[in-house]
């Protein structure tokens, strides 16, 4: 292997490793705003994803 191609892997390896932490964030970031928003909030967001996916709600 050449030095170059040692280099290529290792951030590569970082870019996983980003990408996880990223991932992570955004997911503990969902589990707060729901956990914390008022249930009638959650609800009328859910009612109107349902309309926009033309899924019967009524």
């Amino acid at each position: 292997m050449t030095t170059q191609t040692l280099a290529q892997s290792g951030t590569r390896a970082n870019e996983g490793v980003a990408a996880a932490v990223v991932a992570a964030l955004l997911g503990l970031g969902l589990v707060f705003l729901a956990g914390f928003a008022p249930a009638s909030a959650l609800h009328n967001a859910a009612h109107d994803f349902r309309h926009t996916q033309n899924f019967p709600c009524h």
